[in-house]
């Protein structure tokens, strides 16, 4: 069965997009085990914006990777779109993450020599997508991040703004169903940190793409319109923000 046309099993109706039930995660053995998750409940549901924050070692980090699909539960359930995600080959969990998540990081990750229209490209070229769609595709997804006309420019001859807005669309021009931001402003100074969470407000609003975000930043987590607070690997409290856009 390909990841792509998995559909529940269990007679049950898909409620949620992402559900965690019981979510467990140790890292290490005997007394040098590590439990990074302590059992975790949590519902996220499509388009919404939920932002996760909590201390260091708090276990929003973990939480972040589990959800991307680039770590497994060591008890428990993650269900993505009605699929139980533990159960999917290394192969399976790679296809889920091509086809259904883009991904926002710190650190903006961008080839370095390579073209803003080039780096947007990147992941319609792994999901071997004809060329003439990906420009079409790329070039729209850089109109709607706002660097319409800046697609020849290389990650040195832009600003860190404009890098993470490169990033966040090369993220979100495979169409994902859920957006992954790991402090997404976290490099950027306060007026151009509020363009971003402007951007990615807007792109939750009118595109109704789901967001996770997680961040340390109270003035950024105000952008959601849920708050998620971890510590010591659970959830501490989960609340609607009325502030958010």
């Amino acid at each position: 069965m390909k990841t792509a046309d998995a559909h529940p099993t269990n007679g049950e109706l898909v409620s949620h997009l992402i559900e965690f039930r019981g979510v467990t995660k140790v890292y290490g053995e005997g007394q040098a085990a590590m439990a990074a998750l302590r059992g975790i409940d949590l519902q996220i549901d499509e388009g919404e914006f939920v932002a996760i924050m909590g201390p260091s070692g708090s276990g929003k980090s973990t939480c972040m990777n589990i959800l991307g699909c680039l770590d497994t539960p060591t008890a428990g359930t993650y269900m993505f779109k009605g699929i139980e995600v533990g159960q999917l080959t290394r192969r399976q969990r790679a296809l889920l993450r091509r086809h259904y998540q883009g991904f926002v990081f710190q650190g903006y990750n961008l080839l370095n020599r390579t073209s803003a229209l080039e780096n947007v490209e990147l992941p319609l070229i792994y999901r071997r997508t004809f060329a003439h769609e990906r420009r079409r595709r790329s070039l729209q997804a850089l109109e709607t991040v706002g660097l319409k006309g800046w697609e020849s420019h290389t990650p040195s001859e832009l600003s860190g703004g404009q890098q993470q807005r490169v990033a966040i669309a090369r993220a979100i021009v495979t169409e994902p169903a859920v957006l992954l931001a790991d402090e997404p402003t976290g490099n950027l100074d306060t007026a151009r940190s509020r363009e971003i969470m402007d951007l990615l407000s807007n792109l939750n609003r009118e595109q109704g793409i789901t967001i996770i975000m997680i961040t340390h930043e109270l003035d950024m987590a105000a952008y959601a319109k849920r708050i998620v607070h971890f510590l010591d690997g659970l959830v501490a409290s989960d609340e609607q923000n009325g502030r958010g856009t």
